[in-house]
């Protein structure tokens, strides 16, 4: 093989100058995928870790209550009783007999419409209200207080004042529940625009954001997580507002119907009813954290 000579300026001797060598082509290895068949004993493996935990322990849960309330002068009825006499809730929920004999499927629809309305209306209000407070140190000391005192009153302590203002049970129920959970709402929105970073705030300034821009882009994005958290323990005391609030105003929600149960002594209907509830109230806590997650990009506390 001929290698290219070159002759020294110094020293006037020839040496052989290296050749620059040609960098081989590197092609990517394949990546190799995993079976479908292993794919799929991962994810049942992950549902099966999630589902299976909470259903053992449901059932232990069972067995134990069967037994303590089989036993000679037990006041409570076992679960094998509670299936039996209220077979018809259970595996019918949206069966209509009459203007007050339904199915709880459809008493808790009524509930629904009632927290979305007062739900909605303590979410406006409190994010729009945290927000100006949040903005103002004196504001946050001056009125932090008064939020603490007035979110321990408890929701039937308000019923009275609202029947007296409304004079209606459907607008009454809907302030019950919306001066139950806006007070988590405010308090969490003002903490959180008092926690916006103060680099957030020079790069407003420098960009020469309006105040509309300001609170679009900075404000609401920089403090989501904490209105997050006060939306989901707003909505979790909302569902727990109706239910006080209709045991006493009557209509057809779940409120009333576990009330209508216990004068009529109707214990499986009300062990049924409270099933529906704290499944309901999950499911809205999951909605909640569900949008909260998206909107947050998972920073928000699930």
């Amino acid at each position: 093989m001929n290698m290219p000579v070159a002759k020294s300026e110094i020293s006037g001797r020839i040496f052989a100058a290296p050749t620059t060598p040609v960098a081989a082509k590197v092609l990517p290895l394949p990546v190799k995928q995993k079976p479908i068949n292993t794919r799929a004993r991962d994810t049942f493996g992950k549902i099966a870790a999630t589902v299976v935990p909470p259903v053992v322990m449901v059932l232990l849960l069972l067995t134990v209550w069967q037994v303590l309330c089989m036993r000679p002068g037990a006041t409570l009825p076992p679960p094998s009783k509670i299936w039996t006499e209220a077979y018809d809730l259970i595996v019918d929920p949206f069966f209509v007999a009459g203007p007050q004999d339904i199915g709880l499927g459809w008493r808790v629809l009524v509930s629904l419409e009632r927290v979305a309305i007062g739900y909605g209306l303590a979410a406006v209000f409190g994010i729009a209200l945290g927000t100006l407070v949040g903005q103002s140190v004196w504001a946050m000391r001056g009125l932090d207080p008064i939020f603490q005192v007035l979110r321990t009153i408890s929701p039937l302590a308000w019923l009275p004042i609202s029947l007296a203002a409304f004079r209606d049970s459907q607008p009454s129920a809907i302030f019950v529940i919306f001066i139950t959970s806006v007070w988590p709402i405010i308090i969490n929105t003002a903490v959180g625009i008092r926690n916006i970073p103060q680099d957030y705030r020079n790069v407003a300034a420098v960009l020469r954001l309006n105040p509309l821009e300001f609170f679009g882009k900075i404000m609401i994005p920089s403090a989501a997580p904490y209105i997050f958290t006060g939306l989901r323990i707003g909505i979790g005391l909302s569902w727990l507002a109706i239910v006080a609030a209709e045991m006493l105003t009557g209509g057809v929600g779940i409120g009333f119907f576990i009330w209508d149960a216990w004068n009529s002594s109707r214990l499986p209907d009300i062990f049924i009813a409270l099933a529906y509830i704290g499944i309901v109230g999950f499911i809205l806590d999951r909605i909640v954290a569900g949008v909260a997650s998206i909107v947050t990009r998972g920073t928000a506390a699930n």
